[in-house]
């Protein structure tokens, strides 16, 4: 007998594929800018939102007594600086104002998206206080990132690892279009870095009352605006953060009286960069830098 065979036809699933998403650039639709109020807002939900659309607006952060506070302590300085392009300015903020220091470069909801977005190795950018008057012009719609060199390629959503720095703006007076607001182009830190140039129709206004915050991915375009009123200005106070590795813009270290930076909180004065970014970036004589700070304390003295 010839042998036999039996054929049997297995009918095999499809497999499932993801889609796969599109690529963002300046022609993919703008995604919402959402707005929180600080009391209620958590870290998360702040992270969420930057991630898709590179700036988020956190309503009543700080009170009216404490920008009277910041106020007091600057102004002196913003009345004594040149005007540059019809903008004064006040930097080294966080050895002028200790109220700007705790509340603003200190404010819990941006430590947790600093810490969040950059990781715990991150150090402060600047710090620092814009007042732009009437007649000011529109600033050219920039990345703050460019210091850094990046040269990202488009992603289809935010990638961990792709921020050199976070924007935290602060609103001192009422900013609106009209006397100055920052504005950015939302999504534009998804693009790709070679796309260009930035279009003024895709902008979105950051429109703050007093106490306001305005918080932006620094791979995000953006821009102070015009000031067409004629008789108000736009107070903003500034801060900003990169990360550990990164040089940072302002030289923190030159900036600010050593005196005041002694004042300090401890943990405030690692993260302005008199800590180590770990495991060990930044030590003097093979030590931990605080120890400047702090001589003989113990808890500085194992770098390892």
């Amino acid at each position: 007998m010839a042998p036999s065979t039996v054929e049997v036809e297995e009918q095999v699933a499809p497999v499932a594929t993801k889609a796969k998403k599109e690529l963002k650039s300046s022609k993919s639709p703008l995604p919402e800018v959402k707005e929180f109020d600080a009391a209620k807002v958590s870290v998360d939900e702040v992270v969420d939102a930057l991630k898709v659309a590179g700036g988020v607006i956190v309503r009543n952060i700080l009170t009216e007594k404490e920008l009277g506070e910041i106020e007091a302590d600057v102004r002196p300085w913003l009345d004594e600086d040149k005007p540059w392009e019809e903008t004064r300015r006040a930097f080294g903020m966080i050895g002028k104002s200790n109220t700007f220091a705790l509340r603003i470069v200190g404010h819990p909801l941006w430590l947790g998206v600093t810490d969040a977005l950059l990781t715990s190795t991150l150090k402060w950018n600047w710090v620092g206080e814009e007042n732009k008057v009437p007649g000011a012009q529109n600033q050219a719609l920039h990345r703050d990132d460019v210091i850094h060199h990046p040269n990202h390629p488009a992603v289809a959503e935010h990638e961990l690892g792709r921020d050199a720095g976070i924007g935290f703006f602060l609103g001192g007076k009422r900013t609106t279009k009209e006397n100055g607001a920052t504005r950015f182009i939302p999504g534009s830190h998804l693009w790709d870095y070679s796309e260009g140039p930035p279009r003024e129709d895709q902008t979105f206004y950051a429109e703050l009352t007093p106490g306001d915050g305005f918080m932006m991915l620094s791979g995000c375009f953006h821009g102070g605006s015009a000031n067409k009123t004629k008789d108000q200005e736009r107070l903003v106070y500034s801060t900003f953060s990169t990360r550990g590795w990164m040089r940072q813009e302002e030289n923190q270290y030159l900036a600010n009286d050593i005196k005041k930076i002694k004042e300090l909180p401890e943990w405030l004065q690692e993260r302005v960069g008199y800590g180590l970014s770990r495991p060990f970036l930044g030590w003097v004589d093979l030590k931990n830098p605080m120890l400047m700070l702090h001589p003989g304390k113990e808890k500085y003295g194992d770098m390892w």
